[in-house]
């Protein structure tokens, strides 16, 4: 299978635009040197020999370029900032979602939608969400962020509006779901659940059947760079998604997923971006024609740990298998730098009360990087069960790993 999800025949006639992304990007000091000897973009195999960006390649772009939509209002965005640098994005009004809702319909006129995505600081999610329900005629309930002591009320609210579609990034929507299950609450008409921003979890698909069993998935891939790439329905694989025809999927021998966006209205130069997931190129059992793409994960995971490469996925993989844990995350606290305690917060199951000291030997044990960084010091790495972990107060997500900086 080739290793792009559209045909030479189908990229052809469209690969002008890539073209013109490849200009904009030679206008940049510090990044028009790295095109130098490379021919004009005329085919597939011409594309896959360009170099790809990566975030902060876009990032010193976007600096110079400043994009400006011709018509109505430009929206800036940013995401990230955990454990990287910010990512900056730039959107049209609309934010694209035309093209999304005319090949990817999961809301319709009969729907009442609630709209989880945080309203937070020049994050996108919320906006790029109510648009798209907007263009499904649907009745929206703009609902946003929501504190913790506020649940019983909302989700009561939810209960007798007849709420039929929720939308959110899994973090938040975990909340949601586990404490409506914890508090008996059931949501008998909800039938959608819209998610984008982070991997589905298989908790949130078992506590959805518990409160919501009618309620199947429906998932949208992107960035704040790329805005949606793909989307999958409840007939897909949670990992797999089928790219939109103006989005160009590309994976290379180093299995890391690229894009490039062949709409002539983009505002950024994506041009072989890379956001740091893997992937592969695959078919996707639905039976929907044409290569979709399977998400790996994020290959950008491992950080150093007082000299030594700590794979983040492969710690928290391993104490999300420990009986009673729903989800793990990784918390590193720095002293000028240099890496001094390790916490490993786990969110557990209702009722579960994990063998935290069995569980932080086995991680020394089982883990190079942790034994020996921290040979002469293992009370550094503790193992804590907690009632949420931490979370980005203005998106919701919650990221495998928290940096903190001390003096």
């Amino acid at each position: 299978m080739t290793s792009f999800s559209l045909l030479p025949e189908e990229a052809a006639p469209r690969l002008s635009v890539a073209r013109r992304t490849l200009d904009r990007l030679r206008t940049v000091p510090g990044l028009a040197g790295r095109y130098d000897g490379h021919p004009d973009v005329r085919t597939l195999d011409g594309l896959a020999a360009l170099p790809p960006l990566a975030k902060d390649d876009l990032n010193t772009a976007l600096a110079h370029l400043e994009p400006a939509a011709e018509h109505a209002a430009t929206w800036l965005f940013q995401s990230g900032g955990s454990t990287g640098a910010p990512k900056v994005g730039y959107a049209p009004t609309g934010f694209y979602m035309a093209g999304v809702h005319a090949h990817w319909r999961p809301l319709d006129r009969s729907d009442v939608f609630v709209n989880a995505w945080g309203a937070g600081r020049m994050w996108g999610a919320h906006f790029l969400a109510s648009a798209l329900a907007d263009l499904s005629g649907c009745r929206i309930i703009a609902l946003g962020s929501v504190a913790r002591d506020e649940y019983d009320g909302w989700l009561e609210f939810m209960a007798a509006r007849g709420v039929t579609a929720i939308g959110g990034t899994p973090s938040v929507l975990r909340l949601w779901f586990a404490h409506a299950r914890a508090a008996g609450i059931r949501l008998p008409a909800l039938r959608k659940v819209l998610w984008l921003g982070e991997a589905w979890q298989p908790q949130l698909a078992e506590d959805l059947a518990v409160v919501a069993p009618q309620a199947r998935r429906w998932g949208m891939f992107g960035s704040t760079e790329t805005w949606v790439v793909a989307t999958n329905t409840p007939d897909c694989p949670p990992d797999t998604f089928h790219p939109l025809p103006d989005q160009l999927v590309h994976t290379d021998r180093d299995g890391l997923l690229d894009f490039t966006t062949l709409n002539p209205h983009m505002l950024n130069p994506v041009l072989r971006y890379r956001t740091g997931d893997g992937g592969e190129l695959t078919t996707c059992p639905c039976g929907r024609p044409g290569p979709a793409m399977r998400v790996l994960g994020r290959r950008d995971s491992v950080v150093q740990v007082r000299g030594l490469g700590l794979d983040v996925d492969e710690v928290i993989a391993h104490a999300e298998r420990a009986p009673g844990v729903a989800r793990a995350q990784l918390v590193l606290t720095q002293h000028g730098g240099r890496v001094q305690e390790l916490d490993v917060l786990l969110l557990t199951a209702p009722g579960s009360s994990p063998d935290t000291e069995h569980l932080r030997k086995e991680l020394l044990a089982a883990t190079f990087t942790l034994s020996t960084a921290f040979q002469h010091d293992p009370g550094n790495v503790r193992v804590r069960a907690v009632t949420e972990l931490i979370s980005n107060d203005r998106t919701g997500k919650t990221a495998a790993l928290v940096v903190r900086e001390e003096a």
